[in-house]
């Protein structure tokens, strides 16, 4: 079985989101300055990680995973990638050097783990007709 099945990427994905969480709402003010984003853009981003990773949590401890769930997720995750290249686009200017470096290499990364939802997702059965 590959290491990137759905209910590891899902927690990978989890994982990512809590530190997020965890960078964007408690240490927003060096974040933001690493970056050279503004403070609310960082707080917002980690807000969104909290909902993100309880939601990633819930469908990697079912049973049986819910495939409309983890397509949700799939696309969550493509939505962050092109709200971090809109990001990109918008605050170029005054991001620094290390900033703009990690908004690409997370955006891959979070492009990765969608690929690797959507394929998980993929391999789930349908839910049976009521």
């Amino acid at each position: 079985m590959s290491y990137f099945n759905l209910k590891n990427s899902l927690v990978i994905d989890a994982i990512t989101c809590s530190i997020l969480f965890l960078a964007c709402v408690f240490a927003t003010a060096p974040v933001a300055a690493l970056l050279g984003l503004p403070t609310g853009l960082v707080s917002a981003a980690g807000w969104i990680g909290l909902p993100s990773a309880a939601l990633m949590l819930f469908v990697a401890g079912q049973k049986n995973p819910s495939r409309a769930l983890a397509n949700l997720i799939a696309i969550g995750n493509l939505g962050w990638v092109a709200a971090s290249f809109a990001v990109l686009a918008m605050f170029a200017a005054q991001m620094s050097w290390t900033g703009i470096a990690i908004l690409i290499v997370q955006a891959i990364v979070v492009l990765e783990l969608a690929l690797f939802e959507a394929k998980g997702a993929a391999a789930l059965p349908r839910a049976a007709a009521a």
